[in-house]
Protein backbone atom coordinates (compact mmCIF):
# COMPACT_ATOMS: atom_id res chain seq x y z
CA UNK A 1 0.00 0.00 0.00
CA UNK A 2 1.49 3.22 -1.05
CA UNK A 3 0.37 5.97 1.47
CA UNK A 4 1.62 9.08 -0.54
CA UNK A 5 -1.63 7.82 -2.38
CA UNK A 6 -3.67 6.64 0.61
CA UNK A 7 -3.41 9.27 2.56
CA UNK A 8 -4.00 12.47 0.38
CA UNK A 9 -6.83 10.48 -1.23
CA UNK A 10 -8.54 10.53 2.31
CA UNK A 11 -7.99 13.87 2.52
CA UNK A 12 -9.41 15.16 -0.60
CA UNK A 13 -12.48 12.76 -0.05
CA UNK A 14 -13.00 14.09 3.40
CA UNK A 15 -12.48 17.73 2.28
CA UNK A 16 -14.97 17.67 -0.71
CA UNK A 17 -17.32 15.84 1.60
CA UNK A 18 -17.52 18.70 4.49
CA UNK A 19 -17.25 21.23 1.39
CA UNK A 20 -20.46 19.90 0.36
CA UNK A 21 -21.96 20.19 3.88
CA UNK A 22 -20.55 23.40 4.49
CA UNK A 23 -21.63 24.60 1.23
CA UNK A 24 -25.47 22.89 2.21
CA UNK A 25 -25.40 24.82 5.67
CA UNK A 26 -24.88 28.26 3.96
CA UNK A 27 -27.95 27.62 1.62
CA UNK A 28 -30.04 27.10 4.49
CA UNK A 29 -28.36 30.08 7.37
CA UNK A 30 -26.25 32.09 4.49
CA UNK A 31 -23.89 33.46 7.36
CA UNK A 32 -20.77 34.62 5.31
CA UNK A 33 -18.06 32.55 7.68
CA UNK A 34 -19.90 29.19 6.41
CA UNK A 35 -18.99 30.61 2.89
CA UNK A 36 -15.81 31.33 3.25
CA UNK A 37 -15.08 28.46 5.30
CA UNK A 38 -16.70 26.04 2.07
CA UNK A 39 -14.08 27.85 0.17
CA UNK A 40 -11.03 26.66 2.05
CA UNK A 41 -12.20 23.17 2.23
CA UNK A 42 -12.46 23.52 -1.51
CA UNK A 43 -9.11 24.24 -1.99
CA UNK A 44 -8.18 21.79 1.05
CA UNK A 45 -9.39 19.19 -1.34
CA UNK A 46 -8.02 20.11 -4.74
CA UNK A 47 -4.66 20.41 -3.07
CA UNK A 48 -4.61 17.10 -1.20
CA UNK A 49 -6.17 15.92 -4.63
CA UNK A 50 -3.15 17.13 -6.89
CA UNK A 51 -1.05 15.50 -4.38
CA UNK A 52 -2.99 11.96 -4.99
CA UNK A 53 -2.99 12.23 -8.62
CA UNK A 54 0.70 13.30 -8.62
CA UNK A 55 1.75 10.12 -6.17
CA UNK A 56 -0.66 7.80 -8.29
CA UNK A 57 0.03 8.71 -12.03
CA UNK A 58 2.70 11.11 -11.85
CA UNK A 59 3.92 14.94 -12.12
CA UNK A 60 3.71 17.43 -14.43
CA UNK A 61 4.35 21.05 -14.45
CA UNK A 62 0.53 22.19 -14.68
CA UNK A 63 -0.49 19.99 -11.90
CA UNK A 64 2.44 21.04 -9.65
CA UNK A 65 2.16 24.14 -9.70
CA UNK A 66 -1.83 24.19 -8.53
CA UNK A 67 -0.54 22.05 -6.46
CA UNK A 68 1.06 25.14 -4.90
CA UNK A 69 -0.88 27.65 -4.95
CA UNK A 70 -3.71 26.25 -3.86
CA UNK A 71 -2.11 24.24 -1.05
CA UNK A 72 0.75 25.94 -0.32
CA UNK A 73 -0.34 29.80 -0.45
CA UNK A 74 -4.69 29.48 -0.79
CA UNK A 75 -5.63 27.32 2.05
CA UNK A 76 -4.84 28.73 5.12
CA UNK A 77 -5.74 31.73 4.59
CA UNK A 78 -9.21 31.31 3.09
CA UNK A 79 -9.66 28.95 6.27
CA UNK A 80 -8.06 31.93 8.35
CA UNK A 81 -11.04 34.54 6.63
CA UNK A 82 -13.88 32.36 7.85
CA UNK A 83 -12.55 32.87 11.07
CA UNK A 84 -12.15 36.38 10.88
CA UNK A 85 -15.86 36.50 9.90
CA UNK A 86 -17.57 33.96 12.67
CA UNK A 87 -15.31 36.43 15.20
CA UNK A 88 -16.20 39.94 13.14
CA UNK A 89 -18.11 41.10 16.30
CA UNK A 90 -15.18 40.76 18.85
CA UNK A 91 -12.37 42.23 19.37
CA UNK A 92 -10.18 39.46 17.38
CA UNK A 93 -9.06 42.25 14.88
CA UNK A 94 -6.49 42.81 17.13
CA UNK A 95 -5.06 39.81 17.42
CA UNK A 96 -6.01 39.34 13.09
CA UNK A 97 -3.81 42.34 13.10
CA UNK A 98 -0.97 40.67 15.23
CA UNK A 99 -0.96 37.95 13.20
CA UNK A 100 -0.83 40.00 10.08
CA UNK A 101 2.37 42.12 10.99
CA UNK A 102 4.11 38.41 11.98
CA UNK A 103 3.47 37.03 8.71
CA UNK A 104 4.82 40.27 7.05
CA UNK A 105 7.93 39.80 9.80
CA UNK A 106 8.63 36.86 9.22
CA UNK A 107 8.06 36.53 5.35
CA UNK A 108 11.14 39.63 5.51
CA UNK A 109 13.09 37.42 8.03
CA UNK A 110 12.88 34.35 6.37
CA UNK A 111 14.51 36.02 2.80
CA UNK A 112 17.46 37.27 4.71
CA UNK A 113 17.70 33.58 6.25
CA UNK A 114 17.45 31.87 3.64
CA UNK A 115 18.12 34.35 0.80
CA UNK A 116 16.02 32.78 -1.84
CA UNK A 117 16.33 33.46 -5.55
CA UNK A 118 14.97 35.88 -7.56
CA UNK A 119 13.36 37.82 -4.49
CA UNK A 120 14.33 41.11 -5.83
CA UNK A 121 12.23 43.82 -3.52
CA UNK A 122 9.31 41.24 -2.68
CA UNK A 123 10.35 41.00 1.07
CA UNK A 124 10.24 44.72 1.42
CA UNK A 125 6.84 44.79 -0.34
CA UNK A 126 5.34 42.21 1.60
CA UNK A 127 6.00 43.52 5.02
CA UNK A 128 5.06 47.06 3.34
CA UNK A 129 1.76 45.54 2.78
CA UNK A 130 1.01 43.80 6.12
CA UNK A 131 2.10 46.66 7.93
CA UNK A 132 -0.73 48.94 6.18
CA UNK A 133 -3.29 45.91 6.06
CA UNK A 134 -2.68 45.55 10.31
CA UNK A 135 -2.72 49.34 10.80
CA UNK A 136 -5.96 49.21 9.07
CA UNK A 137 -7.54 46.84 11.19
CA UNK A 138 -6.80 48.05 14.41
CA UNK A 139 -7.82 51.46 13.62
CA UNK A 140 -11.17 50.23 12.31
CA UNK A 141 -11.31 47.74 15.68
CA UNK A 142 -10.72 50.64 17.82
CA UNK A 143 -13.48 51.85 16.55
CA UNK A 144 -15.67 48.97 16.82
CA UNK A 145 -16.38 49.22 13.07
CA UNK A 146 -17.90 45.71 11.38
CA UNK A 147 -16.08 46.69 8.19
CA UNK A 148 -12.40 45.06 9.83
CA UNK A 149 -13.38 41.79 8.11
CA UNK A 150 -14.16 42.74 4.71
CA UNK A 151 -10.01 44.68 4.74
CA UNK A 152 -9.24 41.16 5.58
CA UNK A 153 -11.02 39.90 2.93
CA UNK A 154 -9.53 42.21 0.49
CA UNK A 155 -5.87 41.16 1.48
CA UNK A 156 -6.89 37.07 1.22
CA UNK A 157 -8.92 37.96 -2.14
CA UNK A 158 -6.61 40.64 -3.18
CA UNK A 159 -3.40 38.31 -2.40
CA UNK A 160 -5.15 35.24 -3.74
CA UNK A 161 -5.32 36.73 -7.08
CA UNK A 162 -1.96 38.48 -7.53
CA UNK A 163 -0.35 34.39 -6.18
CA UNK A 164 -2.66 32.88 -9.26
CA UNK A 165 -1.25 35.54 -12.08
CA UNK A 166 2.36 35.11 -10.52
CA UNK A 167 1.92 31.52 -10.60
CA UNK A 168 0.36 31.01 -14.11
CA UNK A 169 2.78 33.29 -15.52
CA UNK A 170 6.42 31.93 -14.23
CA UNK A 171 8.28 29.68 -16.01
CA UNK A 172 9.77 26.65 -14.01
CA UNK A 173 13.41 24.71 -14.97
CA UNK A 174 12.75 21.27 -16.28
CA UNK A 175 10.88 18.97 -15.57
CA UNK A 176 8.82 21.44 -14.30
CA UNK A 177 8.03 20.05 -10.82
CA UNK A 178 10.30 18.27 -7.80
CA UNK A 179 9.67 15.72 -4.94
CA UNK A 180 11.91 14.68 -2.33
CA UNK A 181 14.04 11.87 -3.67
CA UNK A 182 13.25 9.96 -0.56
CA UNK A 183 9.76 10.37 0.73
CA UNK A 184 8.63 11.65 -3.00
CA UNK A 185 6.60 14.25 -1.45
CA UNK A 186 6.55 17.40 -3.45
CA UNK A 187 8.33 20.20 -2.20
CA UNK A 188 8.19 24.34 -3.24
CA UNK A 189 12.05 24.57 -4.28
CA UNK A 190 11.61 25.23 -8.09
CA UNK A 191 9.64 28.58 -7.69
CA UNK A 192 11.26 31.88 -7.55
CA UNK A 193 11.63 33.81 -4.03
CA UNK A 194 8.85 35.90 -4.84
CA UNK A 195 6.57 33.06 -5.02
CA UNK A 196 7.67 31.02 -2.30
CA UNK A 197 7.81 34.36 0.09
CA UNK A 198 4.23 34.40 -0.73
CA UNK A 199 3.65 31.44 1.74
CA UNK A 200 4.73 32.65 5.08
CA UNK A 201 2.92 35.58 4.25
CA UNK A 202 -0.77 33.39 3.75
CA UNK A 203 0.01 30.59 5.99
CA UNK A 204 1.51 32.60 8.93
CA UNK A 205 -1.65 34.89 9.00
CA UNK A 206 -4.35 32.09 8.06
CA UNK A 207 -2.46 29.53 10.16
CA UNK A 208 -2.99 31.84 13.22
CA UNK A 209 -6.37 33.57 12.24
CA UNK A 210 -7.69 29.86 12.49
CA UNK A 211 -5.96 28.25 15.11
CA UNK A 212 -6.18 31.62 17.50
CA UNK A 213 -9.32 32.58 16.55
CA UNK A 214 -10.72 28.98 17.80
CA UNK A 215 -9.01 29.74 21.46
CA UNK A 216 -10.33 32.92 21.67
CA UNK A 217 -13.47 31.80 20.35
CA UNK A 218 -13.46 28.67 23.70
CA UNK A 219 -12.38 31.88 25.92
CA UNK A 220 -15.41 33.98 24.90
CA UNK A 221 -17.74 30.76 25.03
CA UNK A 222 -16.07 29.59 28.70
CA UNK A 223 -17.41 30.22 32.28
CA UNK A 224 -14.40 32.29 33.15
CA UNK A 225 -12.54 34.10 36.02
CA UNK A 226 -11.13 36.88 35.37
CA UNK A 227 -8.01 37.56 36.94
CA UNK A 228 -6.79 40.32 34.85
CA UNK A 229 -9.12 42.80 33.78
CA UNK A 230 -8.72 45.41 30.91
CA UNK A 231 -11.16 47.58 28.94
CA UNK A 232 -10.38 48.57 25.18
CA UNK A 233 -12.47 52.22 25.08
CA UNK A 234 -11.16 55.20 23.20
CA UNK A 235 -12.53 57.59 25.56
CA UNK A 236 -10.13 56.83 28.20
CA UNK A 237 -7.43 58.60 26.70
CA UNK A 238 -4.46 57.47 24.70
CA UNK A 239 -2.45 56.37 28.07
CA UNK A 240 -5.54 54.38 29.40
CA UNK A 241 -5.53 52.83 25.30
CA UNK A 242 -2.26 51.92 25.14
CA UNK A 243 -2.05 50.13 28.47
CA UNK A 244 -5.18 48.18 27.78
CA UNK A 245 -3.82 47.14 24.30
CA UNK A 246 -0.52 46.08 25.72
CA UNK A 247 -2.28 44.47 29.12
CA UNK A 248 -5.16 42.54 26.96
CA UNK A 249 -2.87 39.71 25.53
CA UNK A 250 -1.18 38.67 29.02
CA UNK A 251 -5.12 39.26 30.53
CA UNK A 252 -6.64 37.01 28.18
CA UNK A 253 -3.93 34.28 28.55
CA UNK A 254 -3.93 34.52 32.57
CA UNK A 255 -7.93 34.54 32.55
CA UNK A 256 -7.87 31.81 30.17
CA UNK A 257 -5.64 29.17 32.25
CA UNK A 258 -7.58 30.44 35.29
CA UNK A 259 -10.90 29.33 33.71
CA UNK A 260 -9.22 25.78 33.01
CA UNK A 261 -10.91 24.09 36.21
CA UNK A 262 -14.65 25.34 35.57
CA UNK A 263 -13.97 25.11 31.92
CA UNK A 264 -13.67 21.15 33.22
CA UNK A 265 -15.97 20.73 35.73
CA UNK A 266 -18.54 22.36 33.15
CA UNK A 267 -17.38 19.44 30.77
CA UNK A 268 -17.38 17.16 33.23
CA UNK A 269 -21.29 18.05 34.29
CA UNK A 270 -22.45 18.07 30.75
CA UNK A 271 -23.21 21.75 31.24
CA UNK A 272 -20.10 23.20 28.73
CA UNK A 273 -21.24 25.39 26.06
CA UNK A 274 -20.67 22.67 22.40
CA UNK A 275 -18.52 25.97 21.01
CA UNK A 276 -15.83 24.99 23.62
CA UNK A 277 -14.56 21.71 22.55
CA UNK A 278 -15.48 22.05 18.99
CA UNK A 279 -13.06 25.12 19.00
CA UNK A 280 -10.82 23.06 20.77
CA UNK A 281 -10.99 20.92 17.72
CA UNK A 282 -10.84 23.10 15.37
CA UNK A 283 -7.44 24.78 17.03
CA UNK A 284 -5.63 21.29 16.82
CA UNK A 285 -6.58 21.00 13.18
CA UNK A 286 -5.16 24.10 12.31
CA UNK A 287 -2.11 23.30 13.91
CA UNK A 288 -0.85 20.46 12.99
CA UNK A 289 -1.12 20.65 9.19
CA UNK A 290 0.64 24.81 9.90
CA UNK A 291 3.20 22.39 11.74
CA UNK A 292 3.56 20.30 9.18
CA UNK A 293 3.79 22.20 6.31
CA UNK A 294 6.36 24.22 7.86
CA UNK A 295 8.31 21.57 8.16
CA UNK A 296 7.67 20.38 4.86
CA UNK A 297 9.09 23.88 3.94
CA UNK A 298 12.56 23.43 5.40
CA UNK A 299 13.19 19.91 4.19
CA UNK A 300 11.50 17.43 6.27
CA UNK A 301 8.72 15.93 4.31
CA UNK A 302 8.37 12.60 5.68
CA UNK A 303 5.20 13.86 8.17
CA UNK A 304 3.57 16.03 5.37
CA UNK A 305 0.80 13.56 4.28
CA UNK A 306 -0.10 12.76 7.08
CA UNK A 307 -0.18 15.93 9.02
CA UNK A 308 -2.64 17.36 5.96
CA UNK A 309 -5.18 14.07 6.99
CA UNK A 310 -5.23 14.84 10.92
CA UNK A 311 -6.01 18.62 9.95
CA UNK A 312 -8.91 17.53 8.43
CA UNK A 313 -9.85 15.16 10.81
CA UNK A 314 -10.09 17.56 13.43
CA UNK A 315 -11.07 20.34 11.65
CA UNK A 316 -14.20 18.38 10.37
CA UNK A 317 -14.67 17.24 13.84
CA UNK A 318 -14.61 20.13 15.47
CA UNK A 319 -17.29 22.05 12.75
CA UNK A 320 -19.24 19.19 13.32
CA UNK A 321 -19.48 19.18 17.21
CA UNK A 322 -20.39 23.14 16.78
CA UNK A 323 -24.06 24.00 17.12
CA UNK A 324 -22.97 27.56 15.59
CA UNK A 325 -22.15 25.77 12.30
CA UNK A 326 -23.94 22.38 12.20
CA UNK A 327 -27.43 22.65 14.10
CA UNK A 328 -28.37 19.79 12.13
CA UNK A 329 -26.93 16.71 10.06
CA UNK A 330 -28.77 16.41 6.88
CA UNK A 331 -28.38 14.06 3.21
CA UNK A 332 -26.99 17.73 1.55
CA UNK A 333 -29.15 19.45 -0.41
CA UNK A 334 -32.36 17.50 0.86
CA UNK A 335 -34.73 17.60 4.09
CA UNK A 336 -33.68 14.51 5.01
CA UNK A 337 -32.13 15.00 8.48
CA UNK A 338 -29.82 12.48 9.99
CA UNK A 339 -29.38 14.47 13.24
CA UNK A 340 -30.65 17.32 15.33
CA UNK A 341 -29.61 19.50 18.08
CA UNK A 342 -31.44 22.58 20.06
CA UNK A 343 -29.54 25.59 20.89
CA UNK A 344 -29.87 24.61 24.76
CA UNK A 345 -28.79 21.16 24.32
CA UNK A 346 -25.45 20.47 25.49
CA UNK A 347 -22.63 18.75 23.54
Amino acid sequence: MNLNVVLPFASSALSFLFFVMLIDQWRERRRPYQLVWAIGMLWYGLSAGTEWIGSAVGWSEPLYKAWYLIGAIWVAGWLGLGTVYLLARTRFGFAFAVSLFLAGLFTALTQSRYEYSQSGDAPIVYFLVAMGLAGGIVILSLRRSPRWPTLAAVAIVGGSIVSAVMVGAVTLPAPGWVVDPVTHIPTGELFPGYIRLLTPFFNITGAFALSLGAIYSAYIFMPKRRVIRYEIRLDRGAGALIRNLLVAPVAITVNLIASLPGTVGAFLDGTINSRIPATILIAVGGIIPAVTSGLNRFGATSGFFVGELLGVVFLFAGFLVSIEVFREVRIPFTKVILWHRTAEEPS
